[in-house]
């Protein structure tokens, strides 16, 4: 009994952040996803440094030909290296999907936090703008976006934020109504602080762990939503790489039935990566749970 009181103890004398971050190390799965994640960021930004060919280098003397020593992973079918354009691909993919989710983040932060902070009126007015954007069909209004969007890199990007932002507005709204009665909030309005310090010097560090934990998911969710862009052709367009333009350009029944490793190496990028990713975002969602300390 008293082994564990004092375990207890010591834990409460550690701050928030360490706390979190002792339960992340604890979840074995979420630190294997870490590593695994980590390589791939690796040999993903460092890739030109040792591999000689680059992604859209065409070899007339090799279409199609099947992983070896010359091609690691293979070649397409105007003699590409596969990895190159693997690595290349996942550059792409990551660009977008991390930079449409801080766009996302700052517009649903914004939003939750006016919201909460604006009053019942703009309260009111905002989660009505919100609730019409949750009610439309994601599919359908993805597909109606890069449609008027167009396709390349930063109209994918502009898709994929505009996509995800209103669950964490709401998100956002619900911890910080509870946080503006606390005393220390009443104290700075009723000293004259302004919507922008109550936004940023007690909004948004109380909302850390909520951005965290959404960053990490929908960075997961927005690579799946890249390819699937792509892979209809409403995203990246060749001849640029993606995982999901790749797969596009091995979806013919001869590929599938002959050269497997035209799209068996981007299939598994892309399972491999959100498997990590979702890893990583599950283990630290638990470490910023609170009553994770009582379990």
């Amino acid at each position: 009994m008293s082994a564990s009181v004092a375990t207890a103890s010591a834990a409460s004398r550690k701050g928030p952040i360490l706390r979190a971050l002792s339960r992340f190390v604890m979840n074995h799965v979420a630190v294997i996803g870490l590593v695994i994640l980590l390589i791939i960021l690796l040999a993903v930004l460092t890739y030109p440094l040792w591999w000689t060919y680059s992604p859209n280098q065409i070899d007339l003397r090799a279409l199609n030909k099947g992983p070896g020593a010359s091609h690691w992973f293979g070649t397409d079918g105007v003699g590409r290296d596969i990895l190159a354009r693997l690595m290349q691909g996942g550059r792409i993919s990551l660009l977008v999907a991390v930079t449409s989710v801080a766009i996302s983040m700052a517009i649903g932060f914004l939003v939750g936090a006016v919201s909460s902070f604006g009053g019942p009126i703009v309260d009111g007015t905002v989660m009505r703008l919100v609730d019409l954007a949750m009610t439309l069909p994601p599919v359908i209004f993805l597909l109606v976006l890069a449609s008027i969007a167009g396709t390349g890199i930063l109209p994918t990007i502009l898709v994929i934020s505009l996509l995800s932002w209103p669950v964490l507005s709401r998100m956002v709204r619900a911890r910080l109504l509870e946080l503006r009665e606390r005393d220390f909030v009443i104290a700075s309005r009723g000293m004259g602080a302004g919507m922008t310090h109550l936004l940023f010097r007690h909004g948004l560090p109380n909302c850390i762990d909520i951005l965290v934990v959404y960053a990490t998911l929908q960075v997961a969710n927005a690579i799946l939503l890249e390819a699937g862009l792509s892979f209809l052709g409403l995203g990246i367009p060749p001849p640029e790489a993606s995982w999901g333009n790749m797969l596009n350009a091995a979806r013919s029944t001869i590929v599938i039935e002959q050269y497997a490793w035209q799209w068996m190496f981007p299939g598994a990028a892309l399972v491999i990566t959100v498997l990590a990713i979702n890893f990583v975002g599950d283990g630290l969602r638990d470490a910023f749970d609170p009553r994770s300390d009582l379990q």
